[in-house]
């Protein structure tokens, strides 16, 4: 899902690219453009501390997060919305409320492209 999703943003950021001169992804290959559309993603300290609530409550309703983290409701959903856009987290309704948690296939696939990118250096040679 999440490659589906960091796909269908390469494309849009390609398209943006060779049409309006923004950006120069196409010049890396499609591993560089998720993995800096992931770090991109979570590179807020809220959304850590949204991904580690939600992990740890095993789920959470969005008014939780906004007393455990002291952010306003409106700046909660944007980031909830950003960790959803790359498919980290799910959201179900209940009521008037709307329940996340952490989407495992996609927690899983994002593990295996950190494990991939994060080689271990001891076995490189050392150059300093």
């Amino acid at each position: 899902m999440i490659f589906l999703l960091a796909s269908l943003l390469i494309v849009i950021l390609q398209y943006i690219d060779k049409n309006m001169g923004v950006t120069k992804t196409d010049i890396f290959n499609e591993q560089q453009n998720r993995l800096a559309i992931l770090f991109k993603a979570l590179a807020h300290p809220a959304r850590i501390a949204i991904i580690q609530h939600i992990i740890k409550q095993n789920a959470c309703i969005c008014n939780d997060l906004v007393e455990e983290l002291g952010l306003a409701q409106a700046t909660i959903s944007q980031h909830l919305r950003e960790l959803k856009n790359i498919g980290i987290i799910k959201g179900n309704i209940e009521g008037t409320s709307i329940c996340y948690c952490i989407n495992e296939v996609v927690w899983q696939d994002i593990k295996g492209e950190l494990n991939a990118f994060f080689v271990d250096v001891t076995t490189i040679n050392k150059c300093c």
